[in-house]
C-alpha cells in the first residue's frame, strides 16, 4: 500500500490545504502540551516529549495510509515508559522503542490488526478504564500540591506514597485544580 500523501498530491488544492492547516494547528494545540506532560510523567525530560511528538507527527503524515489520520501521544504508555526508564535508562527506552517499531512493522505486514475484532468489549472497556485510573492517579501529587520527591510507578505503591505525604497538602494547588478543570470542561458559546 502506498502512503496516502503520494496519491492525494495529484488533486490537492488550496481549500484542502487551508483545511489541513487548521486541522494541523488544532491537533498540535492538543498533542504538544500532552506530549510534554506525558514525557514528564514518564520520567523523561519535556524536550524529549516535544521532539517525539514532532518527529512522530511528521512520519505519520508522510507515511500514513489515511488522508485524515491523526497521531499523538498516548497516556496508556506512561507506566510502561516510566518503568523502562527507571530500569534501563533513556538508552534502554530508545532500544525498546526501536524493537517495538520492528514488531509493529512485522504485525502490519502480517495484517495482525484484524485480530482486534476477537477481543471482547469488556476487555477493551476494562483496559480503557484502567488507563484512566492510572492517568488520574499520576496527577494527584500535583492536584493536591504534595511534597514528595519521587512517586512510585506501581499503583498500590503510588497510593501509599501519596497517602504518606498527605500532611504536605497545598491549599493553593487544591484551589487551582477544580478551577482549571471547570475552565477546560465548561461549554463555550459556540457549543451552547
Amino acid at each position: 500500500m502506498k502512503p496516502k500523501l503520494l496519491t492525494i498530491l495529484r488533486t490537492y488544492n488550496k481549500q484542502q490545504f487551508v483545511g489541513d492547516l487548521i486541522a494541523g494547528v488544532t491537533v498540535a494545540m492538543v498533542a504538544l502540551p500532552l506530549s510534554l506532560a506525558i514525557a514528564i510523567a514518564s520520567g523523561a525530560g519535556p524536550e524529549k516529549g516535544l521532539v517525539t511528538a514532532i518527529v512522530a507527527g511528521f512520519l505519520i503524515s508522510l507515511l500514513g495510509g489515511s488522508r485524515v489520520q491523526i497521531g499523538g501521544p498516548t497516556g496508556a504508555l506512561i507506566v510502561v515508559v516510566f518503568g523502562v526508564i527507571a530500569e534501563h535508562g533513556y538508552d534502554g527506552l530508545v532500544l525498546a522503542t526501536f524493537m517495538a517499531g520492528i514488531i509493529m512493522l512485522i504485525a502490519g505486514f502480517l495484517r495482525a490488526g484484524n485480530l482486534v475484532s476477537y477481543v471482547p468489549e469488556p476487555v477493551i472497556n476494562g483496559f480503557t478504564i484502567g488507563i484512566g485510573v492510572i492517568i488520574a492517579t499520576s496527577q494527584l501529587k500535583d492536584v493536591f500540591g504534595l511534597s514528595i520527591a519521587q512517586v512510585p510507578a506501581d499503583f498500590i505503591a503510588k497510593i501509599d506514597a501519596l497517602w504518606t505525604a498527605r500532611d504536605s497538602l497545598n491549599g493553593t494547588a487544591i484551589g487551582i485544580g477544580p478551577v482549571s478543570y471547570t475552565h477546560l470542561t465548561l461549554p463555550t458559546n459556540r457549543e451552547v
